[in-house]
């Protein structure tokens, strides 16, 4: 069972509707006593950084994100908190993956990076099986997470920056998996079913 962890700004409808399409059984809910009851773990985004911190932190949520040992994915916000800070509302994250989440440049790309990008594959892990390096999956973002030892793909809109990453039990994908056709459902399928 995979639980959709809510916090008020999280882009959980199509979430659902793609673990529908999957048949995937789910649930959505902010309280511990729930989350914990799941097999793994998805944290959807749409928002921006400090209210989704705030959000998660009256839900008591903050510290234990942190100790989750199911697999967990998060999409777009979701990936971003896992590092360490992110300078939308100079927000302090879960430190999950080190590095610091920056704004993209105004004077070099158009700000929100908002459309269909290629994926350069990084490294081999199962979130990606069956998905072909370039492969394009749809973004919608003004921040970028940097490319650390935990990207498992990029993206280039100006610079390179992580379009996924993976630390041990936590997984993130900027570009939303959910909305971005059968290479989506794909990467979900994998994190279902693989990681």
């Amino acid at each position: 069972m995979i639980g959709i962890i809510d916090y008020d700004a999280g882009n959980v409808r199509s979430v659902g509707n793609a673990l529908e399409r999957l048949q995937t059984p789910f649930f959505v809910s902010k309280k511990i006593s729930d989350l914990n009851k799941a097999q793994k773990l998805i944290l959807p985004g749409v928002g921006e950084a400090q209210s989704a911190m705030k959000s998660l932190g009256q839900s008591g949520l903050v510290k234990w994100l942190k100790t989750v040992s199911v697999p967990f994915l998060g999409i777009c916000i979701g990936m971003q908190i896992l590092f360490d800070h992110s300078d939308e509302g100079e927000t302090p994250c879960l430190s999950v993956v080190a590095g610091r989440v920056q704004r993209f440049d105004a004077n070099q790309v158009k700000i929100p990076h908002m459309g269909w990008n290629r994926t350069a594959i990084r490294r081999t892990n199962p979130l990606f099986h069956n998905i072909t390096d370039g492969e394009y999956f749809y973004f919608v973002h003004s921040f970028r997470a940097p490319v650390v030892e935990s990207t498992l793909a990029v993206t280039e809109y100006g610079c390179d920056f992580s379009a996924a990453v993976g630390q041990g039990n936590y997984y993130g994908v900027q570009f939303h998996a959910e909305k971005s056709g059968n290479a989506g459902l794909q990467i979900l399928r994998n994190f279902i079913e693989l990681c």
